[in-house]
């Protein structure tokens, strides 16, 4: 399977249905994985997300057919698919910096964004060392709560998860910690928008069990039931700055692609070595739950 080319004739379909509502299963077809999987590897490699991408191609579109037509503002505002012309006028707007009917005018400054599309290119030089485990259902016991998504930097709303749970909270969960990955684990779950950063998701802060913990705890810990999977797990020494992040991010962009496997959209976790942060040189570990894409044999 040549991916590179398929993923560009998925980006095809999409400029060539701008004026349509792109069916995004076709798209995934086309693109050969999930259209889950198609979406965050495009966010990563893009630096926003696939909606983001459209919206800014349909107003560049837009601008282009208000200058050289004489295409009513309300006629092309349907046409993209906006509600209302009001709509429309705000996000045109927001992206040119003068309203609709302006864009006619001589010498106006308008901008253009034009269709990306996926090239290969050599960059980065880290190896990634992996290993594929499958795993039967499970759960993972302990706090969670719903945080907004950060990529760059530490994510400071993960410690208000964190501080439900009490020191002697921690002391049980880890002493039913029996199966791997073993220790406390960050579980990332039910996004708004995996690629939107600022959209929020579920965190959970906890332990893995095979079963769950015994009546009595019932009420103290949240629950999140997860089911068997075949994980991708990424071993990273955390020796500079945001070299997880940086993992996670080069796992959709360059691992991916030519894997054979895509992402299947289940909870993904992240697991420390060590929470002192301080410590030099400590291990992490990201899961995530992957499935053969239909047609590889590798």
């Amino acid at each position: 399977m040549n991916t590179m080319k398929q993923l560009n004739e998925a980006m095809q379909y999409i400029e060539k249905h701008l004026c349509d509502e792109i069916n995004f299963e076709h798209v995934s077809r086309i693109a050969c994985c999930s259209e889950y999987h198609f979406r965050r590897m495009f966010s990563y490699l893009a630096g926003m997300s696939l909606s983001e991408y459209i919206r800014k191609r349909k107003l560049s579109y837009a601008a282009s057919v208000l200058q050289s037509g004489k295409e009513k503002v309300i006629d092309i505002a349907f046409k993209l698919g906006y509600d209302s012309p009001d709509a429309f006028s705000k996000a045109f707007q927001a992206m040119h910096g003068i309203v609709p009917s302006h864009a006619r005018k001589d010498a106006v400054m308008l901008k253009t964004f034009p269709p990306m599309t996926f090239q290969l290119t050599l960059r980065g030089g880290y190896e990634m060392n992996y290993r594929i485990v499958d795993k039967g259902s499970f759960y993972i016991m302990g706090a969670g709560g719903r945080i907004p998504l950060i990529y760059n930097g530490p994510n400071p709303h993960t410690a208000d998860v964190w501080r439900k749970l009490r020191q002697e909270d921690l002391l049980v969960l880890t002493e039913y910690s029996k199966m791997e990955p073993k220790g406390i684990l960050n579980v990332y779950t039910n996004f708004d928008d995996r690629h939107a950063e600022g959209t929020e998701l579920d965190l959970y802060v906890g332990i893995a069990m095979e079963e769950q913990m015994p009546d009595r705890f019932k009420t103290r810990f949240d629950v999140l039931p997860v089911e068997a999977y075949t994980w991708a797990v990424f071993t990273t020494i955390e020796n500079r700055a945001n070299e997880t992040q940086d993992t996670w991010a080069r796992i959709s962009s360059e691992w991916f692609p030519t894997s054979g496997y895509e992402m299947t959209g289940g909870p993904e976790m992240l697991w420390y070595e060590s929470y002192d942060f301080s410590k030099p040189d400590f291990k992490t570990e990201i899961w995530i739950p992957i499935r053969k894409i239909h047609g590889e044999t590798k």
